[in-house]
């Protein structure tokens, strides 16, 4: 086992459990569990081109967001434990399918983990690696991820503290995410492309609108453009909650993004000077989700 599974400290949370003997707040022990891998098409173009991500689903999650729609598996550990070799074994078949990027998603918590297991398959991928995350990661953990990873694809989700401790129990929410933003950025610098417009390596961060919280998205965005270069990086700025996931008594959380919110949004977007992805409106519904099971499921058909 990876000691930095003992004393956990891999994620902002520190929660210093011995995960080879429970589990952390991440619902997660000290084995890799994956639910699901697919050819995924709605991911950001410029990772998902016309064969689609190979998207790699973990377990469990180091935020536990109220209205997650990955929660049949964000919130218990489901699927298939995975050792680093099989790990290993799996990226290499993902990436022989014709898939476009090696996409790992919700991967923090198992950081050392898949770190270990890129670093011995790395030079065999021939497609880009994406860190598909919420952002909320610690600087010590990415180091790990040095040379390996190509795009990051992080969410910068909260500005205010009590926002990000009502959804996602994280008041420090802003200033980890502020803090990983900056060391990716660091570690590869300036987006890169290829001739059909595949990105090769950078940052393309991920911004979910929500109802009720337009200015604090606004105000994400100013701080993005304070930390980040604009021109650097990729904003995708998305449209996509839906109520189906969440099941408490915010009023705000029981409704849909209205088209006001959103267009303001993005309207403050552009005048930031950010390019990349903005969503229609028809992306809010459940239907983009995965189907998730209790047991591990691969389709890259």
């Amino acid at each position: 086992m990876n000691d930095l599974y003992r004393q956990c400290n891999i994620c902002p949370r520190g929660c210093g459990v011995d995960r080879e003997s429970t589990v952390g707040i991440c619902r997660s022990g000290s084995k890799a569990v994956i639910s699901r891998v697919s050819r995924h098409l709605y991911e950001e173009p410029a990772i998902c081109g016309a064969g689609g991500a190979g998207t790699v689903f973990f377990s469990g999650c180091n935020l536990g967001c109220v209205f997650c729609q990955n929660s049949v598996i964000s919130r218990k550990s489901v699927g298939k434990v995975f050792d680093e070799n099989e790990l290993a074994e799996l990226f290499l078949t993902v990436a022989a399918s014709g898939v476009a990027s090696l996409d790992l998603v919700t991967p923090t918590h198992f950081t050392p983990s898949i770190a270990a297991a890129l670093s011995r398959v790395k030079d065999k991928l021939g497609i880009p690696v994406v860190w598909n995350s919420g952002g909320y990661e610690s600087r010590e953990s990415l180091e790990l991820l040095r040379g390996l990873v190509d795009v990051y694809l992080p969410d910068f989700k909260y500005y205010s503290s009590e926002i990000s401790s009502k959804y996602s129990h994280a008041a420090d929410y802003r200033e980890r995410a502020e803090e990983a933003l900056s060391f990716m950025y660091d570690m590869l610098g300036a987006a890169e492309f290829d001739k059909r417009g595949m990105m090769k390596k950078g940052i393309i961060v991920r911004h979910l609108v929500l109802p009720g919280q337009r200015k604090d998205s606004i105000a994400c965005l100013r701080r993005l453009a304070e930390i980040l270069p604009v021109a650097d990086i990729r904003l995708s700025l998305m449209s996509q909650y839906t109520p189906d996931f969440y099941r408490g008594d915010d009023k705000n959380l029981l409704r849909r993004l209205t088209t006001f919110e959103y267009e303001s949004v993005r309207a403050e977007a552009l005048r930031l000077g950010f390019e990349g992805y903005m969503q229609a409106p028809s992306s809010a519904s459940a239907e983009y989700t995965p189907d998730f099971y209790d047991t591990f499921s691969i389709d890259l058909s």
